[in-house]
């Protein structure tokens, strides 16, 4: 990616944005979306705290730690809460993620430090697994998955949004909107998608 800097700032304030947003839709809803916000504001606030800019915010040696306790947390919830819906399984796999590029960030998990000729990214100053990126087949696969993952929603957000104003306004206000909840997530994959690729 060029201008590394850049990207880990934006990808920090989009995150950071949708986690506050799904902060948001936790007001008003029904008990399972309120429960599905709550899962997605903390997968965009950890996001935003991964991709902040290592060079101005170094991480702690336990930062990662955390990292790893907190979504293997979250992982094990979606795995509960899946058995009602099956969209925790898309938050299964997303805090599955986060412990993985954790773990691939965390430093001392590799032999060396990863960073050619200079050009630093999201993840500058981290120790890499054995190999740059983590597993390649590992990282290949959530690559995919995310990749169909945003296109699938960007083509559900189309049609919510051609809806228009003749569906009538919705009860909850705008918190509770479902084209704004579907373009958290869409958000929130798009980043993860660019999290992955910058590992």
């Amino acid at each position: 990616m060029h201008g590394p800097a850049m990207s880990g700032w934006l990808l920090m304030t989009l995150c950071g944005f949708t986690g506050a947003y799904c902060l948001l839709r936790m007001r008003s809803g029904t008990e399972e979306e309120r429960r599905t916000a709550r899962a997605e504001a903390v997968m965009g606030f950890g996001m935003a705290a991964m991709a902040a800019p290592a060079a101005v915010f170094p991480p702690p040696a336990w930062g990662w730690a955390v990292y790893v306790v907190l979504f293997g947390g979250a992982a094990l919830r979606a795995l509960w809460f899946a058995r009602r819906n099956g969209h925790h399984l898309h938050h299964l796999i997303g805090s599955l993620a986060m412990v993985y590029m954790a773990l691939v960030m965390a430093p001392g998990s590799g032999t060396a430090s990863h960073g050619a000729g200079g050009v630093q990214s999201v993840h500058r100053g981290h120790q890499m697994a054995q190999v740059p990126g983590g597993v390649p087949l590992l990282t290949g696969m959530l690559l995919v998955y995310y990749a169909a993952y945003v296109l699938r929603s960007g083509t559900r957000l189309i049609p919510v949004a051609a809806a228009g104003p003749a569906d009538g306004p919705t009860s909850g206000g705008w918190g509770a909107r479902p084209e704004l909840a579907l373009a958290c997530r869409l958000t929130m994959g798009i980043a993860m998608f660019a999290m992955l690729l910058t590992l």
